[in-house]
């Protein structure tokens, strides 16, 4: 497959007016996804020692996002995205200040987790902010499904920009400021879309003789998405702690990020070629396939030994990331009225935030028992419960599509 093949899909939708401005507004917003876990986990672990600790207040922060983020959504469906953004940047801004605050100057623990869960709480979702944008303007299910895989590709590219970022100010600088960089992105990404009203998806009553927004936004599909997501997130949770665990143990911790850079990457490439391909079957059977081949190549990990090993091994396993990321988006986006597109997507992630709350923590906790090497087992395992619980789930995801108005 040739790059203009690969390219001329995506170069074709920025065509849409204003396309450009938010989905690079949205990139810059989700910076601090990857780089508040990890910078939690590399501020606590310098002054604690304690990955078991780390592990604990960056599961907390991503608890509470995972908690709040639906309602933020909720009140985006009903409001406009504009408006609850600034609200909410503001006091994400504000929360995650403190948080480094409270940490740099010894507070009493019980406010590490307090301000952690309020920073985290005060974060909306803006991958599904995006994805709602996409889905308002395009009307044909290909061009979406594009749309979706450029969006997967912008998380990856967030993820292997952010720990190498992070990893780097956190180890060369000092500890908060890794932490810092990425709330204060955060915050600048999100005000910046909330200002781009001409993008944002048309706020509509609900129907009358339909089901309510809520039930809408929670059907049979979008649960079982939601929790194959968080045996996918526990994966992405635990990655961050036993990765950045196993650097420190073979002496070279500031290429944790370098390894967890890697990881994204290969998504990233996959998602590219996923989002241009024309692939048989429904969109149901693309999710159940994607979901075991992700169940299958995190196996790799079993083998890790060393970071010559990791390296590779992590990539090949991160190639399976995007393809059941955006077959669930698009799944889900199938199934999901638009008065409540934004909420659905939120609670998809939801899923995942989720599992990164538990990969957090139960990674640390294996870290410290076992050692970093054997505490592969942890995203290795829930790869493997993320392919079991998509097949389990299966009978459930037996319903027609929503029909998509046009644009």
């Amino acid at each position: 497959m040739s790059p203009r093949t690969v390219f001329s899909p995506y170069a074709r939708l920025f065509a849409v007016p204003g396309s450009v401005a938010f989905s690079f507004a949205g990139w810059v917003a989700r910076l601090p996804i990857p780089m508040l876990g990890l910078g939690a986990v590399l501020l606590v672990a310098g002054e604690t020692g304690s990955y078991g600790l780390a592990g604990a207040v960056s599961g907390t922060l991503a608890l509470s996002f995972s908690i709040a983020s639906p309602q933020w959504a909720r009140a985006m469906d009903r409001r406009g995205q504009g408006a609850v953004l600034r609200v909410a940047m503001t006091g994400y801004l504000l929360c995650g200040y403190g948080f480094v605050a409270a940490v740099t100057a010894g507070g009493p623990l019980w406010t590490w987790f307090a301000l952690a869960a309020l920073c985290g709480a005060s974060g909306p979702n803006i991958g599904s902010l995006v994805r709602a944008r996409w889905a308002e303007a395009l009307a044909e299910p290909g061009r979406r499904q594009t749309a979706f895989a450029l969006e997967a590709v912008v998380d990856e590219v967030v993820f292997v920009v952010g720990p190498p970022l992070v990893t780097l100010l956190a180890t060369l600088l000092a500890p908060p400021v890794g932490f810092l960089t990425g709330i204060t992105l955060g915050a600048i990404g999100g005000l910046w879309l909330a200002r781009q009203h001409a993008t944002e998806p048309a706020v509509s009553p609900p129907d009358p003789g339909g089901p309510s927004r809520r039930w809408a936004a929670l059907n049979a599909t979008v649960l079982v998405v939601a929790v194959t997501y968080a045996a996918v997130g526990t994966v992405f949770g635990a990655m961050d702690v036993v990765v950045v665990g196993f650097a420190d143990e073979q002496g070279a911790p500031a290429l944790a990020g370098l390894a967890l850079a890697v990881y994204a990457f290969g998504s990233l490439v996959a998602g590219l070629l996923y989002g241009v391909a024309r692939l048989p079957g429904t969109l149901a059977a693309r999710f159940l396939v994607t979901a075991v081949a992700f169940g299958v190549a995190a196996q790799l990990l079993w083998g890790v030994g060393s970071l010559a090993v990791l390296v590779p091994a992590g990539f090949l396993a991160g190639t399976a990331i995007a393809p059941v990321l955006v077959s669930g988006t698009s799944l889900v986006e199938s199934r999901v009225p638009r008065t409540a597109l934004t909420e659905a997507l939120s609670w998809t992630t939801t899923g995942l935030t989720l599992g990164v709350t538990a990969g957090s923590a139960l990674a640390g906790a294996a870290v410290d028992a076992w050692g970093a090497e054997a505490a592969f087992a942890v995203p290795a395992g829930a790869a493997a419960a993320a392919a079991l619980v998509a097949l389990a789930g299966a009978p459930l995801l037996r319903s027609r599509p929503v029909p998509v108005p046009a644009a």
